[in-house]
């Protein structure tokens, strides 16, 4: 036998294993080549897809869990590279070791009445002054275990004190800058909140009703100068002090950490809902490292110090409160906008962020802007801009890299729209169009990736892996979860549905959380025996254990034949009229037909109507105009059919208004999601005009 000839035994045994490793092989190669590595299991989950299915029981279950093909076998709790952290506290104690001498939090400089760059504070510092505002609240005897409230927008301080929650054992209660009064005090009084940190502006409105808040005993001003603060009358038990004598007086004497446990409440983060009362989820230390660790597993993206992050989403929220325990974990700057949404633009130009995350509503004006300044441009720079979109697009569709040239030419002018260095754009909250987000990806050459989450899931639920190409899903699982889609008959959903399985979203895993405050009833509605949390949200799963949104069980409602309407989903596909800023869809048993109100986009409507030389004084008279509702009603049905709505989800009637739908006034929560009641009342006459007239012009659509 020669050296290159293996005996024959030898060649058995190969064969023997390699056929326990790979399909028999063609006779006429080597034996030596028949064996080859097994794949780990998360290499052969990747393999097969984003995501993996297993049986939900044991035994007998079916097959019907998915979990993130990158942990098959056991979701993530903590981070991976450091599981020793295991609360915020420990979150931000590594940071300051780590990241001591990086710039942490910059706010803008005023200069003369001009706001000029952003000025920074380092990771030290911010701990240093963590720890004094901590110190400073035990100096004033407030126990651990507290409700601490926060009623002002991004700013430093809101990190700084939420970081001395954390330290201290205390329990933060985000309050919307928005909410009204009456749901402030219902907040503060549900949970008990004994300080309360806020600004001058919504200091005098807490001090207009303190007597029906009597839990309150020391308010904090932010911002505020020492000479200002009101006085209180001495017979109250409410002290009122700004935060640099809260500061000085923790300095004087910084107290030890009063560390928490991962299974102890962080947080309650009340949702400010679109019906009722606002419902405070209770999330744990715990709840939150298990959602961001899991979610930054998706990725082999590497972020640091040199990385900064524009705050401007409301920090009450649950997408940007994780998002800072994010940008706590990998030493990212944190730049805050100035407060206005209108001079946010600027605030970009001048931080230059690397990750920008935002909501569709942003994505989709950014969108709209590029697109309609090409069209104005015309000639040569509208066909450069096409030229240019369309080689990009065909690189990536074929996973190649498109040519500089292309940048260098046209891109490189749209990227300083967001500063000019963005490398990582994220969108949540709602859905965002498949169209918008390729464009953006083309556009900003940046990766784009969506997700899915709410407050009661520590936000993520499931997110686009950075590799994924494919557009138009919300991604595989959260490495933290696990989620099964669960039979909806009365909507015909099923998750035996073929191809693609259909369902409610139902979610399990180290997210879910602790139930909703005081509210023993609610929290039993959402979340089942065996630890489900039923979401109201239908998906449905395509090729590779992607999860895709596609309707609502929540909202939904019958016309007059029975059909059931999801409003929230027939919105999403209108907004994409040009003509339509906002939506919100109506329809009731006693109809057979839906209708909708409009907040018009105002420079497209003017670009409209110049075009068609039709006169007008304002904007409310041009919505008014037959002619101007004609042609939104003719553009929103053509979207309705490329969208391929069924025939009754199509809008009959409709109604424009020059305002949009605002926090203000009252027609949106914090959120940015519609509040449908409140809609209803607040345009009730306009809707049972738009039904008289269907029925005075169309018989048929008389309820039956």
């Amino acid at each position: 036998m020669t050296k290159m000839d293996p005996a024959p035994a030898a060649q058995r045994r190969i064969k023997a294993i390699n056929n326990h490793l790979t399909p028999a092989a063609s006779s006429h190669r080597s034996p030596s080549a028949l064996l080859q590595p097994s794949p780990t299991a998360a290499e052969f989950a990747l393999e097969q897809g984003y995501s993996v299915v297993l049986p939900e029981k044991l035994q007998t279950g079916k097959w019907n869990v998915y979990r993130s093909a990158r942990h098959p076998l056991q979701l993530v709790t903590r981070f991976p590279d450091n599981p020793e952290i295991g609360t915020l506290h420990d979150n931000f104690v590594h940071a300051t070791e780590v990241f001591r001498d990086y710039k942490y939090l910059g706010t803008r400089v005023r200069v003369d009445g001009t706001v000029g760059e952003y000025k920074w504070m380092t990771f030290g510092e911010a701990g240093a002054a963590r720890s004094a505002i901590g110190s400073g609240l035990i100096h004033y005897g407030i126990q651990k275990g507290s409700c601490i409230g926060l009623y002002f927008i991004n700013r430093p301080e809101w990190l700084i004190v939420d970081h001395a929650c954390s330290a201290y054992s205390y329990i933060s209660v985000p309050l919307y800058d928005t909410l009204g009064p009456d749901a402030v005090k219902y907040i503060v009084h549900h949970a008990v909140v004994q300080v309360v940190f806020c600004v001058p502006q919504t200091l005098n409105l807490l001090l207009s009703y303190l007597s029906e808040i009597p839990t309150i005993r020391l308010i904090v001003v932010v911002g505020g100068m020492d000479d200002q603060i009101p006085s209180i009358p001495s017979s109250s038990a409410v002290k009122v002090i700004t935060y640099s004598q809260l500061f000085t007086q923790g300095s004087s004497n910084i107290q030890p950490f009063c560390p928490p446990k991962p299974n102890d409440v962080a947080t309650i983060c009340y949702t400010s809902g679109t019906t009722g009362t606002p419902k405070g989820a209770v999330l744990s230390h715990g709840n939150f490292i298990a959602s961001v660790a899991g979610s930054t597993c998706t990725s082999n993206e590497v972020f640091g110090p040199s990385d900064t992050f524009l705050s401007y989403l409301p920090l009450a929220h649950i997408y940007e409160r994780a998002n800072q325990v994010f940008t706590v974990y990998f030493g990212i700057a944190v730049g805050f906008y100035q407060g206005d949404n209108m001079k946010l633009m600027d605030d970009i130009a001048a931080l230059k962020p690397t990750i920008f995350v935002s909501v569709p509503r942003l994505y989709n004006r950014i969108y709209a802007g590029i697109l309609t300044a090409v069209k104005t441009s015309g000639g040569l720079k509208e066909r450069l801009f096409n030229a240019a979109f369309n080689a990009k697009r065909q690189a990536l569709i074929h996973g190649k890299s498109p040519s500089p040239i292309w940048d260098r030419l046209v891109f490189n002018k749209i990227k300083e729209k967001l500063g000019g260095r963005v490398r990582l754009m994220t969108s949540g909250a709602s859905p965002l169009s498949p169209d918008v987000m390729e464009f953006l990806k083309i556009c900003f050459g940046a990766r784009v990736s969506e997700g899915y989450g709410m407050t009661e899931t520590t936000c993520i639920i499931s997110c686009m892996d950075l590799d994924d190409n494919l557009c138009g899903h919300v991604g595989s699982a959260n490495p933290a979860c696990e989620i099964k889609l669960v039979d909806v008959p009365e909507m015909n959903y099923s998750s035996d549905d073929q191809p693609n399985p259909r369902g409610e979203i139902c979610v399990r895993g180290p997210i879910i959380f602790q139930g909703y405050y005081k509210d023993e009833v609610q929290t039993r509605e959402v979340i089942d025996e065996e630890g489900w949390l039923h979401t109201g949200d239908i998906g449905m799963w395509l090729p590779g254990g992607r999860l895709k949104i596609i309707d609502r069980k929540k909202n939904i409602f019958k016309l007059a034949q029975g059909e059931y309407i999801a409003p929230e989903k027939i919105e999403n596909v209108y907004v994409k009229c040009k003509f339509v800023g906002q939506c919100f869809v109506y329809g009731d048993s006693f109809n057979a037909s839906l209708v909708a109100i409009v907040a018009v986009d105002p420079d497209a409507m003017k670009a409209w109507a110049a075009s068609e030389g039709i006169q007008h004084n304002d904007l409310a008279q041009l919505c008014n105009d037959p002619r101007t509702k004609a042609a939104v009603l003719a553009d929103m049905d053509a979207v309705g059919r490329d969208a391929q709505l069924r025939g009754f989800e199509f809008v009959k009637a409709l109604t424009l208004v020059p305002e949009p739908f605002t926090i203000e006034n009252g027609l949106l929560t914090p959120t940015f999601k519609v509040k449908r009641p409140q809609a209803r009342e607040y345009f009730g006459k306009a809707i049972s005009d738009m039904y008289d007239e269907l029925s005075r012009n169309d018989p048929t659509q008389k309820p039956l």
